[in-house]
């Protein structure tokens, strides 16, 4: 499967599965179901159960066209308001687990979402094929729309385990070291702990020398190189934010 490398906001490069095409078909198909269903129950209630109908009779063309539109609105911005609320995942997208997000690391904001959506007027709805086609041949398997907005969609379907998040078994006599450590965010601790052990397992010291001098950048903290390790120090920051948090297993 292709993978794309995206440099986090730590200036640490980290691997992602690209969804394929199946993946994204599949989710806009269930989004575009969501979407027929809401239209077949608004337009029952209207028309079957309070007869707006009669209603109806008894405006201009204008007004007619003016209430569609409005009824009609939520499958309009469906997209958009999904993604903008649910960081980067439409209901589709969820169940397929594949997401939206930025290729230079940071997280996406409504304008890399608002473009994505104006773009889906080329790449879908006038121009499907092109859409179509533009994906699969892409580099990053990007429509013109995740170009535009330096977006891509990603699979989050990858096998995680407790090795993988940041909870951390401590005992219950645990000292902690840096109490700094709480200036940093979960996404911060998930990305420091894929990478730390990223690096222990291919013996990487560059990538622990430089999460090690990010962490002392952000928190402030100073070590004294002949007591403790980059190692057993980003290893203490890591069970420092577990019991700061109080997070666990």
């Amino acid at each position: 499967m292709s993978q794309i490398a995206i440099n986090t906001s730590q200036n640490v490069e980290i691997n992602f599965t690209i969804a394929n095409i199946g993946e994204r078909i599949l989710a806009f198909l269930v989004d575009r179901l969501l979407q027929i269903a809401y239209l077949v129950a608004v337009f029952y209630v209207l028309f079957k159960v309070i007869n707006m109908q009669q209603v109806f009779g008894t405006w201009d063309s204008w007004s007619k066209g003016a209430f569609l539109i409005v009824v009609t609105f939520p499958v309009y911005v469906y997209t958009l308001v999904c993604e903008s609320l649910m960081e980067g995942q439409t209901f589709g997208k969820k169940l397929l687990k594949i997401k939206v997000v930025k290729i230079d690391g940071y997280q996406a904001s409504f304008g890399d979402y608002l473009i994505r959506w104006l773009f889906r007027l080329v790449d879908i709805y006038i121009t499907f094929l092109i859409g179509l086609i533009t994906v699969m041949i892409s580099k990053n398997h990007q429509r013109f729309g995740d170009m535009a907005s330096g977006t891509a969609v990603i699979s989050l379907k990858n096998k995680v385990n407790i090795s993988h998040t940041i909870i951390e078994n401590l005992n219950q006599d645990y000292v902690p070291l840096f109490p700094q450590v709480i200036l940093l965010t979960d996404n911060d601790m998930r990305i420091i702990k894929e990478n730390y052990l990223k690096a222990i397992k291919s013996g990487d010291r560059q990538i622990i020398s430089r999460l090690a001098s990010k962490i002392k950048e952000i928190i402030k903290a100073e070590t004294d190189p002949t007591k403790i390790t980059e190692k057993q120090f980003i290893g203490r920051v890591i069970k420092d934010y577990n019991y700061f948090t109080g997070r666990e297993q």
